[in-house]
Order: C-alpha cells, then sequence, then structure tokens
C-alpha cells in the first residue's frame, strides 16, 4: 500500500485546460497549502500537515509534472514555468472554495510559492519558503567551486533531449543521490516513503527536468522583469533555511528581504529535508507565520 498522510482523502482537481492535480486534504479552518520539493512529492509534508490540520485546512498538492499530477508535454518551454505552476496552486485553491489562502513551499514548491506571491497577491495572505533562494539570486550567487553544490542544475538546464536520455537511465541512483546526500537524518524518510519519492521521479523524468529548465530560461525573464519593476512580496514572509549562506559566501537573508520586506528569516539545524527531519520547528515557525 502506497504511504498517505494519516486523516487526509485525495481529491483531482482541474486547474487548467488537459491538468489535474493530486492534493491531499484534511483539517479544518483557515486555509494553507504546502507545495513539495525535490525529488518529492506531497508525501513530504505527513508530519506538518497532520499536525497543522488540527486547526487548519491543509492542501498538499502534487504539483504538476510530479506525483500523481498531470504531466502535460512543454512544446513551447513555458508549462513548466512558475507562473504556470503558481496559477495551477490558485485555480486549486480556488476550486476547493478557497479564494485567499496561506501557501508554504520547500525547494521547488517554495519558487512556485514565490511566483503565486507576486503574481496573486490578493489570494496568498501569509509565505513561506523552506530551504532555497530566489531564482534570480540563486543563479547570481552560484560561481566557482561552491556552484559544485549545484551541479545538477546545469544539467537539466540543457536543451531537451541528453539530460532526459542520462537521468532516466539511471533514475533511482540519479535521485536517490539526493535523498542521501541532502539530509542528515536517513532515518526521516523512511523505505516505503523513499520508494514512493523513486518511483513518482523515474516515471516523472521529463516533467522534472522541464521544470528545471525553465527555472534557467523563463522564470529567470520573470524574476528579472519583477526586479526591474520594483515588484516584492506584500504579504508576512518566513524563511527557513540551512546556514549555507557563511559557507557560500552570501548573505542569504539580505537577497530575500530585497523581495520581501515583511521577513522573519531563521536558519535551521538540519538538512535539506527539514519538514521530514525538523517537522516540530518547521509547525512553530508556521504557526508563528499564520500569526503575523
Amino acid at each position: 500500500m502506497n504511504p498517505r498522510i494519516s486523516g487526509f482523502d485525495h481529491h483531482r482537481v482541474t486547474v487548467a485546460d488537459g491538468v489535474t492535480l493530486n492534493a491531499a486534504v484534511g483539517g479544518s479552518g483557515s486555509p494553507i497549502v504546502l507545495l513539495h520539493g525535490f525529488p518529492q512529492t506531497h508525501l513530504m509534508w505527513r508530519h506538518v500537515a497532520a499536525d497543522l490540520a488540527a486547526d487548519h485546512t491543509v492542501i498538499c498538492p502534487d504539483l504538476r509534472g510530479y506525483g500523481a499530477s498531470d504531466k502535460p508535454g512543454d512544446p513551447d518551454g513555458t508549462a513548466y514555468s512558475k507562473r504556470t505552476m503558481a496559477a495551477d496552486i490558485v485555480t486549486l485553491a480556488r476550486e476547493l472554495g478557497h479564494d485567499r489562502f496561506a501557501l508554504a513551499g520547500h525547494d521547488r514548491g517554495a519558487l512556485v510559492a514565490v511566483r503565486a506571491g507576486l503574481d496573486h497577491p490578493d489570494a496568498v495572505t501569509h509565505l513561506a519558503s523552506l530551504d532555497v533562494l530566489p531564482t534570480l539570486d540563486m543563479w547570481d550567487v552560484m560561481r566557482g567551486a561552491g556552484a559544485a553544490v549545484g551541479w545538477h542544475l546545469y544539467l537539466m538546464a540543457q536543451p531537451p533531449g541528453l539530460p532526459e536520455q542520462l537521468i532516466s537511465a539511471s533514475a533511482d541512483a540519479f535521485f536517490g543521490h539526493f535523498l542521501d546526500v541532502w539530509t542528515t537524518d536517513p532515518e526521516a524518510i523512511p523505505a516505503d516513503v523513499r520508494a514512493a519519492y523513486l518511483k513518482a521521479s523515474r516515471e516523472a523524468v521529463p516533467s522534472i527536468v522541464a521544470d528545471y529548465r525553465a527555472t534557467a530560461g523563463i522564470d529567470l525573464d520573470h524574476d528579472r522583469a519583477d526586479r526591474a519593476a520594483g515588484n516584492h512580496l506584500r504579504m508576512p514572509v518566513t524563511v527557513l533555511q540551512q546556514d549555507w549562506g557563511a559557507a557560500l559566501g552570501y548573505d542569504a537573508e539580505a537577497l530575500w528581504r530585497a523581495w520581501a520586506p515583511d521577513l522573519v528569516h531563521r536558519t535551521v539545524t538540519c538538512g535539506h529535508f527539514m519538514a521530514e527531519e525538523a517537522p516540530a520547528v518547521v509547525v512553530k515557525e508556521l504557526r508563528a507565520l499564520l500569526a503575523r
């Protein structure tokens, strides 16, 4: 049996022409949407979601291209732009009865969340980002030997064909590598959850690559346009990150504050998958965000 978030029901919601998202929904109260990262599915929120469901309606979708959600083709390079993926989430929430909602994302999901906050400020009441930098800043600060940590970003930025072929040939090794090296507590991702992540990822190689490819192209264009126009996140924002800034030579909090004037920035002592390694810390910070 596939692992599930205890007490949550699953919904399939059409959010665009030919695109239906899988979403686990539970609890009652003011809504919060939780967006997963790479190479994961909505299951990464299983501990956090169960806690928040005590007093919130919690919506945990698989992003388009991931998990059990639809995986459309990308003929013109826009199907996996964060603008398109963010519109999916706003439509998903609306179809589930919520015109306004809080939004938290990890990794890839955080990039979608930020774009949703910039494009749909009247819908997103509060925003949290877990362990990622805004797209424009990420590319700006990655240089020299320190950029080796992001080798997969450069691989998946290449034109269609070679990245998909290379990754598909060793999908479990490729995706499993990140589950291994980005965690400090292997027990945080138990065997059944790990197997679910690997299965979902190897079935989604083209769409995962398209998601990353967009981050080296159209997503950058959108971020540059916002920066030139002085656009920023108007809602309260919380950023949780590992303490990478000093090691890589940049001030992560300062980078985020340029986008989010109403910012709380915290470092968390754990690996990348903090919602699984340190769920109590994540829940505490999300509840504090929602109270702002």
